[in-house]
């Protein structure tokens, strides 16, 4: 068992090169998720839970690199287990799993109800969350520059607030907006406590934890939160309104199936990026990441959707990213800190010693 755990640790460099996988995963699902789901929407979609389940229905996908996983160890280690994860990982990752499900109603709805500009820049606050929640799970330490970050990002919220019928779409009641918007920072919060927990849960696994293992845990994790959507879809009745949907879909019927498959795609990636990014290094530089890609989400939104950029859109957008810049340089500080620190040699006093007369 000893030699499996050791064998499996992941070197320093592959674990770089994971990081770096991981970032690129993380990206690509941050800016491409909420942009097709969005699609889905705009063009006669309806089905909330339909949504919700796409967010991690794509978790089957994981099982080839797993096989493929599995056939490396085999070859080093015969005797190894087709599973590594053990039954309190497996624990850990079914209530991260259900707390994700409520997540994806959460933002799904979200999505549903506001412009992809508007609901990008309240999924912003997330990082606020994040750090919060980081600060109590984990002891991640807070500094005057986080929580700069976290007022500026709290009041860029609520500016965009103030402003909520300026961009509510046609034929939406302001009840509606209102709502959506609300359940799109408890999404924020749901998701901003959901990343630290993970990184609990791997700092409390009695266990070495591999990137192999980091997949076992997300495809648990995503099987009980597609789970959780699935009886939402059952008691909603989406199964059997998908077909009749997909007729009416205003792109064609066979686009609507590519959506539904290119957006579980998507989303895929952005959960593996997640907690490959949690693995590799941490839960708030994965948080960072989500939040980071701000503006790529907010440009691409207008330039597809021919969103409207209000003067409050802008003035919110510029709070947030003063507070990214407010929080990334305090984290340089402090990364500079420590590797002063440790570069600083540890002189110990001479002991004189005493003789007894």
């Amino acid at each position: 068992m000893v030699e499996e755990m050791a064998a499996h640790k992941v070197s320093a460099k592959l674990k770089k090169t994971l990081l770096i996988l991981n970032c690129a995963l993380l990206s690509l699902g941050t800016c491409g998720g909420p942009l097709i789901m969005r699609l889905y929407f705009l063009h006669g979609g309806k089905r909330v839970w339909l949504a919700s389940a796409l967010e991690t229905g794509g978790w089957p996908f994981i099982i080839i690199p797993l096989i493929i996983t599995h056939l490396h160890r085999r070859r080093t280690a015969p005797s190894t287990t087709l599973f590594l994860m053990e039954p309190r990982l497996f624990l850990g990752a079914a209530v991260v799993g259900v707390l994700t499900g409520a997540d994806d109603y959460l933002y799904a709805y979200g999505v549903a109800r506001l412009p992809i500009s508007t609901s990008a820049l309240i999924i912003a606050t997330q990082l606020a969350f994040t750090a919060g929640f980081a600060f109590l799970l984990v002891r991640q330490r807070f500094t005057s520059y986080s929580i700069n970050a976290i007022v500026l990002l709290t009041v860029g919220s609520a500016v965009l607030a103030l402003h909520t019928s300026s961009d509510r779409p046609g034929g939406e009641s302001k009840k509606e907006y209102l709502l959506g918007f609300c359940l799109t920072l408890g999404a924020a919060a749901l998701y901003g406590f959901v990343l630290p927990l993970v990184e609990l849960t791997y700092n409390k696994a009695k266990q070495a934890i591999s990137y192999p293992l980091v997949m076992e845990f997300q495809s648990v994790m995503c099987f009980f939160a597609t789970l959780f959507c699935t009886v939402g879809m059952l008691i909603s009745n989406d199964f059997k309104a998908i077909p009749k949907e997909a007729t009416a879909f205003g792109l064609g019927e066979a686009t609507y199936y590519v959506v539904l498959v290119v957006s579980a795609i998507l989303w895929q990636c952005f959960f593996l990026g997640a907690v490959g990014v949690i693995f590799c290094a941490s839960s708030l530089l994965s948080g960072i990441i989500i939040a980071v890609l701000l503006p790529v989400t907010e440009v691409l939104a207008v330039v597809f959707y021919h969103e409207k950029f209000q003067a409050e859109k802008g003035v919110a957008l510029v709070l947030c990213l003063w507070g990214f810049v407010s929080y990334f340089y305090g984290e340089m500080k402090d990364s500079k800190r420590k590797s002063s620190e440790a570069a600083t040699p540890q002189v110990e006093m001479p002991q004189t010693a005493t003789q007894n007369p």
